[in-house]
This record gives C-alpha cells, sequence and structure tokens, in this order.
C-alpha cells in the first residue's frame, strides 16, 4: 500500500485516539481484558518511561524517545520551541520503578492470591508535580554544567502556548537554519543532516503536544498498598517511591548517561564541550546584537517615522548621558 492509502486508513482506525502509540496500548489492554478470566494476568499502566533513576546505571537510557530526546535536542541547540502548555505537569516514571512496580504486583497477586487487583496506575503526579516550565529551567541549568559535544547553537528558546507562535518559530529557527546548516555542509563536500534531524524533531512534537497540552491525573491506591505490604529492606529494594527523589541530581545522570551510551561521548571531552559552549554562548550574543541591528537599519531606511524617533532617542539619551 501506498503513503497515502495507509494515512488514510490510521486516520479511519484511530478515531478519537490521538495517535498510533495510544492506540496500540488501547489494544493491548483489550486483548489482555478479554484474557483475564481464563489465565492469571494483570495490566500495568505506566505513564511516560523515563531513564533509570537508580539500578543498575542511573540515568541509563538506549533510545533518544521521550524526554531524553527533547533533553539532548535542547542541549544541541536544535529544539528552540515547543508547543506545550507551561503551567501543565508532567507525569514520568524511571524505567527501574516501573519494574519494581511489575515484580512486586505479580508478588502481591501470587503470594497473597490479591486477585480483586488487576490494573495498576503506574503514575507519579499525584506525588510529584513537575511544571514543563520547571523541567525546561531544570534542563537548561544542567545543560549549561554538563553540556553536549558539537552544539550547534547555544541552547534556548522557550515553550509556546499559541500554535500559530510555535510554528512561526519552527520555520524562523529550525527549518531555515537547518536548511543554510545543510547548504554549507553541501558546499563544503558533506553530507546534509539538519533537514533530516529537524524532519524527526517534528515527527516527535507530534507525539509529544498532545500530552504536553492536556492534564490527567491519576489514582494509584494499588501501588500504595503495594508499598505498605513490603517490609523495610523491600520497601528500598523493590523502590516504588520518590521519597528521596533530587531532581536535579536525576537530570544531571541522564544527561551524563545519554553522553556515554546515546551519543557516545566519554567523560574526557566534557573540558572540551565547555569550552565550545563558551564559543557559542558569544556567538549567540553577537548575532542578537546585529539582527537588532540590523532591523533598526532597515526600519530607519524605510521609514522617515521611524528615523526620526531614532534620532529624537538618540539625542535624547546623548543630553541624559552628557547631564550626568
Amino acid at each position: 500500500m501506498d503513503d497515502d492509502v495507509v494515512e488514510a486508513m490510521t486516520d479511519k482506525i484511530l478515531g478519537k485516539l490521538p495517535n498510533t502509540y495510544a492506540f496500540t496500548k488501547a489494544l493491548s489492554e483489550s486483548i489482555v481484558e478479554e484474557a483475564m478470566p481464563h489465565i492469571p494476568c494483570l495490566i500495568m499502566r505506566p505513564s511516560v518511561i523515563i531513564p533509570i533513576y537508580k539500578e543498575p546505571i542511573p540515568g541509563w537510557t538506549d533510545n533518544i524517545n521521550g524526554p531524553t530526546g527533547l533533553l539532548i535536542g535542547a542541549g544541541k541547540g536544535v529544539i528552540r520551541t515547543m508547543y506545550c502548555n507551561e503551567n501543565g505537569y508532567a507525569d514520568y516514571l524511571p524505567v527501574d520503578i516501573a519494574v519494581n512496580g511489575l515484580l512486586l504486583a505479580v508478588w502481591n497477586y501470587i503470594y497473597f492470591k490479591d486477585y480483586d487487583k488487576r490494573v495498576y496506575n503506574m503514575t507519579s503526579s499525584n506525588e510529584f508535580k513537575v511544571t514543563w516550565r520547571e523541567i525546561i529551567e531544570r534542563g537548561r541549568k544542567i545543560t549549561e554544567k554538563i553540556p553536549l559535544n558539537g552544539v550547534v547553537w547555544y541552547p534556548g528558546g522557550s515553550l509556546k502556548s499559541s500554535r500559530l507562535m510555535h510554528n512561526i518559530c519552527i520555520l524562523l529557527f529550525h527549518m531555515i537554519p537547518a536548511y543554510i546548516i545543510d547548504a554549507l555542509l553541501f558546499l563544503a563536500g558533506y553530507k546534509p543532516i539538519m533537514c533530516h534531524v529537524q524532519r524527526r524533531i517534528n515527527k516527535g512534537f507530534e507525539v509529544f503536544e498532545y500530552y504536553a497540552n492536556n492534564q490527567w491525573d491519576f489514582e494509584n491506591s494499588y501501588v500504595e498498598d503495594l508499598r505498605a505490604r513490603v517490609n523495610n529492606v523491600e520497601y528500598e529494594k523493590y523502590q516504588v517511591h520518590g521519597n528521596d527523589l533530587d531532581i536535579d541530581a536525576y537530570f544531571s545522570d541522564c544527561i551524563r548517561a545519554a553522553r556515554i551510551y546515546v551519543l557516545k561521548e566519554p567523560e574526557h571531552t566534557l573540558p572540551a564541550a565547555r569550552r565550545h559552549l563558551r564559543v557559542m554562548y558569544w556567538v549567540d550574543v553577537i548575532t542578537k546584537i546585529l539582527f537588532f541591528l540590523l532591523i533598526i537599519y532597515l526600519l530607519a531606511s524605510w521609514s522617515e517615522t521611524f528615523r526620526t524617533l531614532l534620532t529624537t532617542g538618540v539625542t535624547y539619551i546623548s543630553k541624559l548621558m552628557n547631564s550626568s
């Protein structure tokens, strides 16, 4: 089947569901639910899975899907805008916490014969409410301390509550720079890659935006019951709580692990990455100043009124400086 047929079928099959990710999860749950009367089984509903919290390697992940990809993209300077409700809070779950919850749920089912509890919401937002704005601000500070190699531009940008503004920023700060960089790479004899990167980012945004602009509160009392049933040793060994969570330390672990295991950037390259980031900071500052001056020059060239206002303003400021 060609792409147009697949796309038409996809829209028809999905119905009100936002994407194929949500559809396959719902389909899997439906199949398991039908089998429940006949076989021993449970349904575990983890929220967005993120890198390891503690064991075996803090911060480890093997892909750039989800929040890790956003951190890497923002850290490299290629993600400058996100369409997101900045005051909404994210619901994330480290993968080792999800695995611990799965083990405890099975143990509870078999050992205590607790057959009534068959569906577990493995979520965090009812206990840890961290807004998207806070996540971005924390991530930005950490990527300044632990920068990535080969930063394309100094990390920046912002969250947008307007889709129109977000799309304008994608054009100005994602696609146009990508075409310029690819043109330079082509002229230098290298393979263009930035347009491909930006298309992948935009594809990821299509899935991300639905969850970043909607808010849910999940009830997870069954998980709380699991915590109450384990002894003190098992409480820490099979951790399904975040009582000792340090968000900044966790984000730092995620960035360090992403450098080493995903991007293959060894620890000894960190000093060079910091030097490169400082250079890109000044490149960013100088570029913004030149852009601002260019806008003033163009307005002064095209508008007599603006030129008069500019002259008056400069004269007034000069008088103030001389009088002081």
